[in-house]
């Protein structure tokens, strides 16, 4: 099996974030982001992935979270892509349904070399603790537009806004691992047209 691993390290003057990922771990997670709310979500993606993760992001945090939880976002989607390489033998397509207690969330991934997210969550409350559900989105938006996968997400039921939000990132890990596999079948590239 191929080292599919990658370390990229990303700083603006808003953040510096740095993202290791390797696909093929298992499940660990070292994580620093400032954000703790993030750090639980992101701890979800490792576990339920079965990828290892090491992140680590200075921000702006005076202002709020935003920025960072953006820019984690962004550099983990490019480490991601990264460490895929060029995709021969991928499964490309992924998915999984989640439950956390009242709360069920679908998570429908395609590797496909095109940024698309379908995010579909109605939270049941604007803040989990101090942290803004809208800044889940932007997480999402900012994985998929540097991973270059289309994602669709939805929340299909929940009543508990920590709940829904559980559900989304072990949904959206288990797809993403599903995704991301090696196809012990597969020969070459998952595409008719040669690329992705």
């Amino acid at each position: 099996m191929n080292m599919r691993q990658a370390e990229v390290t990303r700083n603006t003057l808003e953040t510096q974030v740095r993202a290791a990922i390797n696909l093929d771990g298992s499940g660990r997670s070292k994580l620093a982001t400032g954000v703790p709310f993030l750090d639980h979500m992101i701890d979800q993606i490792a576990r339920h992935g079965m990828m290892d993760l090491d992140i680590e992001a200075k921000g702006d945090l005076h202002i709020d979270a935003h920025h960072t939880v953006e820019d984690v976002g962004i550099t983990l989607g490019q480490a991601f892509t990264k460490a895929l390489g060029d995709k021969k033998g991928i499964r490309r397509y992924g998915h999984a349904y989640v439950p956390l207690d009242e709360a069920l969330s679908r998570v429908v991934i395609d590797i496909s070399g095109r940024p698309g997210l379908g995010f579909h969550v109605e939270f049941t409350r604007s803040n989990i603790g101090e942290f803004d559900v809208d800044l889940v989105r932007e997480f999402f938006q900012g994985f998929v537009n540097h991973a270059q996968v289309s994602v669709h997400i939805d929340n299909l039921r929940g009543v508990n806004a920590h709940h829904q939000s559980e559900s989304v990132f072990k949904a959206f890990a288990r797809a993403l691992r599903m995704a991301s596999e090696l196809d012990p079948r597969a020969v070459g590239i998952p595409s008719t047209k040669g690329a992705l």
